[in-house]
């Protein structure tokens, strides 16, 4: 144990510790979280427009016309469909702060500079025609949301970083000190945001020239399409579930940094689910930001709540009984590091065997209830991560109960996985509290 503790603190703690401080990961992390109030909101609404209650549609077309589902969708639609707007000011705001310049110019520089990149016109064939014709006369909105997180993400990055050069190097143009800070703030920006707008102009002309047409196309077919395909795999999702385990077993919060990489991809696949769901159409996804918050992290990151209910019913030692008796609360809303620090799993080589093994399984069993139709996919409806299970695996569903039975299932498999590691860790306690008081005994 000492040497896998000596390999854990002197070869991948240091990396890992690079990784957790990396400022753009933790900007892009901060910048989306920014969309999740708007995002939770929306699916409020959502979740109205599908209550599985004799007589509900009656009612609410009684309240609010033919079309309350339409209406009902209002807010979903005002919420969802700005979420790479939001991101890009978001996400350059932080960055912003991580450098300490003035973070409000950035991100309003960058969001200008996104909607820029952003083409007026989309291509469209008629029905029964072969020719493709430039329509519209607007930014469509469906580039201002999940479609146009990739860009938002890059456009924001490397705004932010062009404002910051600039600005440390103190081509700006200065006020006299008799001037308001905001307004000094405003013409500070001048010259960064102006060089920003018309690299991202130019930027545009070009890739109107190729066949490409947009930077949305460059960046779908380039990043988009290929990060895709890898976090909507099993294999992906698996792999990305690993190292999250990893860098929580080192003491870092693994869901952070993970979260940081494959946030855009899942939230993206989360909205295109939403479309279908509002459609009535079937749902395509089934790795989304949901799947993991709702159906693997039950308890919290390493699926927890099983080990925790497992040291109130088996513990024969006093400190996992009382350990567990201040676990539950949190864990039953998927907060576990009373657990995770307090037990501990973090370099614990034992217990970090289950922690990485059971989320792993239950990604597998899950994708293989969803996939075979068992099981209904995510709904595309943001229920927030610290819903307590059975009541978030019904919602996230868009009401269907196989959502929370196949949180039953799960909790079923990690406590299969976790128990005999638990007991053996239990009796090495319960030896401990023994051999305590033993020697107290013989004191007195």
């Amino acid at each position: 144990m000492s040497t896998f503790n000596r390999v854990m603190e002197e070869k991948i703690m240091p990396v890992a510790g690079k990784v957790a401080g990396q400022r753009h990961l933790r900007a892009l992390r901060d910048g989306i979280i920014l969309t999740m109030p708007l995002i939770i909101i929306g699916s409020v609404f959502l979740i109205l427009t599908s209550l599985p209650i004799p007589g509900y549609a009656d009612f609410m077309a009684g309240l609010f016309g033919e079309q309350w589902v339409e209406k009902l969708g209002y807010p979903v639609n005002a919420s969802f469909d700005i979420m790479a707007l939001v991101a890009a000011f978001g996400i350059a705001y932080r960055l912003a702060e991580s450098y300490e310049v003035d973070a409000l110019s950035s991100g309003a520089i960058a969001l200008a500079a996104f909607l820029l990149a952003t083409p007026y016109q989309i291509p469209f064939i008629p029905e029964g025609s072969s020719t493709e014709i430039m329509v519209g006369g607007g930014i469509p909105i469906s580039l201002l949301g999940s479609k146009g997180l990739f860009v938002a993400m890059i456009i924001a990055m490397l705004s932010t970083e062009v404002y910051r050069f600039i600005v440390q190097r103190n081509i700006v143009i200065k006020m006299p000190d008799g001037v308001p800070p905001a307004v000094s703030k405003s013409f500070v920006a001048l010259i960064p945001g102006f060089i920003i707008i018309t690299l991202v102009w130019l930027a545009r002309l070009f890739i109107e020239m190729t066949p490409f047409k947009s930077l949305h196309n460059v960046v779908g077919d380039l990043l988009g399409t290929p990060l895709s395909i890898l976090g909507g795999s099993l294999g992906g999702s698996l792999v990305a579930e690993f190292v999250q385990m990893l860098l929580w077993s080192c003491g870092i919060h693994g869901a952070s940094i993970i979260g940081g990489v494959m946030s855009p991809i899942w939230y993206g696949a989360m909205d295109v689910n939403r479309l279908a769901f509002q459609a009535g159409e079937a749902l395509p996804n089934i790795f989304t930001t949901q799947f993991f918050q709702i159906w693997i992290n039950v308890g919290g990151s390493g699926a927890t709540l099983a080990l925790v209910l497992t040291m109130l019913v088996r513990s024969r030692s006093k400190q996992m009984k009382q350990l567990g008796r201040l676990g539950i609360g949190p864990a039953i809303f998927n907060i576990n590091e009373p657990i995770i620090f307090g037990m501990p799993l973090v370099m614990n080589p034992l217990l970090i065997v289950p922690f990485i093994i059971a989320p792993l399984l239950t990604i597998t069993a899950t994708y293989i209830g969803m996939s075979t139709g068992m099981v209904a996919k995510p709904a595309g409806i943001a229920v927030p991560w610290t819903m307590p299970p059975l009541i978030s695996g019904y919602l996230a569903t868009g009401g269907k109960i196989s959502g929370s039975v196949m949180q039953l299932i799960n909790l079923l498999i990690t406590f299969i996985i976790y128990y005999p590691f638990f007991r053996m860790w239990d009796l090495q306690k319960w030896r401990e509290e023994r051999a305590a008081e033993q020697n107290v005994t013989e004191e007195i």
